[in-house]
């Protein structure tokens, strides 16, 4: 998985609260991060059509729907894609006892396992969403930095 991922959930729990948009330089800002980088992100979340962004003075980023309606799957999918994260090269079929193709009727034993974790690993980003990580933020994170960031993001 990239940094970007990181990064693009990070931007949508800041985004979900914000209460207005939020130029990408602000956002990069605040997180210390490379504003060309953190735009490129930013793109990728508007193209999966999690984010849009408003132009005009008070231009920047906001969510497109409910924090509660987008999951952590969704920001992942968006940075990375939907690829699965192991893809089956049928190493069964190579070297001086490869198995013959057509002897292969059933999916390998390793891509079944791997593709029951990746299945697993889906399921349990889907189960949680933007709204589950700023909650769980507003409860871990001292009061006194969340009311800094919220002037941070309104200077």
């Amino acid at each position: 998985m990239s940094g970007g991922v990181e990064w693009g959930l990070h931007c949508c729990v800041v985004l979900s609260g914000a209460g207005e948009p939020v130029p990408a330089a602000k956002l990069a800002e605040l997180h210390d991060v490379s504003p060309s980088y953190l735009a490129k992100q930013l793109q990728l979340l508007s193209r999966a059509g999690l984010v849009r962004s408003t132009l005009g003075q008070s231009g920047g980023y906001v969510l497109t729907r409910p924090a509660s309606e987008i999951t952590v799957l969704d920001v992942v999918e968006a940075i990375d894609g939907a690829v699965p994260a192991f893809r089956c090269t049928e190493v069964r079929q190579r070297g001086p006892l490869a198995t013959p193709v057509e002897e292969c009727t059933t999916p390998c034993p390793i891509a079944r396992v791997m593709d029951s974790a990746d299945n697993a690993w889906r399921q349990s980003l889907r189960a949680v969403t933007v709204a589950d990580l700023v909650s769980e933020v507003g409860r871990t994170t001292p009061a006194e930095t969340l009311s800094l960031a919220r002037a941070f993001l309104r200077s």
